[in-house]
């Protein structure tokens, strides 16, 4: 296997947010932390990178976000008290999140963008390709995108950016590529990427999803890319000049997501999202789904 297609054992987590979008609630408590049925949102990202096979996380952190730390590490006391009563099944959940893969964490001193927290992960990544899972999508596990999107990532070289289909009126909320098809149904060739185009600018409807697959020259680009739109160094910016310049780190395609994605970076949608979890539950679906009936009929 050649350098550019070298396999993919690591995973970059930016987690720096402040949360401001569920303030009063993220004062104190990392947006990360807030609960999506009974895990935390960043659990089930770390599960999903861990699915995939990465098993070296690094997490890009800022100030306030120490509860990530100990949400992954050993909590002895609680274990040791859960075992003194034969709680096996909540002991089991406790260690789950210590055992799922190697987490590493690193500050983001000054947040200046997701394309700076990606910088923030060269000196633990090296010159090896990297996966780069955001917290606030969260993917089906029974639709397992970041696994395809490693195999395209190895059949094609270069960067994968996560594509999903959505509204024109909305793409002003994503970063926008302009692709063409290749011979995979679900793979697109990106030649250009906009990061939150006005809709009558927009090249597509297909938005950025948080998932990508970086290749290592992604750290030279940044930091080379100025501050884009918000002032801040966007990711989006610097796969664009790799999709125009693909000897600069090899070409970057897209995987088109159909599957099932939550999304917890909004209010609503984070309703949504535990909501739909909730009723596909084995332990909670068939109890909660009979009460949501109810209630929806009462209040119609």
């Amino acid at each position: 296997m050649t350098p550019s297609h070298a396999r993919i054992s690591k995973a970059v987590i930016p987690a720096a947010g402040l949360g401001t979008r569920f303030l009063p609630a993220t004062k104190a408590t990392p947006k990360e932390m807030l609960p999506v049925v009974d895990k935390p949102a960043i659990q089930y990202v770390v599960e999903e990178a861990a699915a995939a096979g990465l098993s070296d996380v690094l997490m890009v952190t800022g100030r306030n976000k120490r509860p990530l730390e100990d949400h992954f590490d050993r909590n002895y006391e609680l274990e040791e008290a859960l075992n003194r009563k034969g709680d096996g099944s909540r002991l089991a959940k406790v260690q789950e999140s210590s055992d799922l893969a190697t987490i590493h964490y690193v500050r983001q001193g000054n947040p200046k963008g997701l394309g700076h927290a990606v910088l923030c992960a060269a000196p633990h990544v090296g010159d090896q390709p990297f996966a780069v899972l955001l917290g606030d999508d969260l993917i089906d596990p029974r639709d397992p995108l970041l696994r395809r999107m490693i195999e395209v990532r190895e059949e094609y070289g270069g960067s994968v950016i996560a594509l999903m289909e959505v509204e024109p009126a909305t793409i002003h909320l994503y970063g926008c590529a302009a692709a063409a098809p290749t011979g995979d149904d679900d793979v697109v060739t990106v030649s250009d990427l906009v990061e939150k185009p006005e809709p009558a600018e927009a090249p597509s409807n297909l938005a950025i999803i948080g998932r990508y697959i970086l290749d290592p020259a992604v750290f030279e680009v940044l930091r080379k890319t100025d501050p884009g739109r918000g002032g801040e160094i966007q990711l989006t910016d610097a796969l664009q000049v790799l999709a125009a310049h693909p000897e600069l780190g090899g070409p970057v395609h897209g995987v088109v997501f159909k599957g099932r994605r939550y999304d917890t970076g909004d209010r609503g949608d984070y309703l949504r999202a535990i909501v739909r979890l909730a009723c596909e539950r084995e332990d909670l679906g068939p109890d909660f789904r009979a009460w949501l009936r109810s209630y929806v009929t009462e209040e119609m």
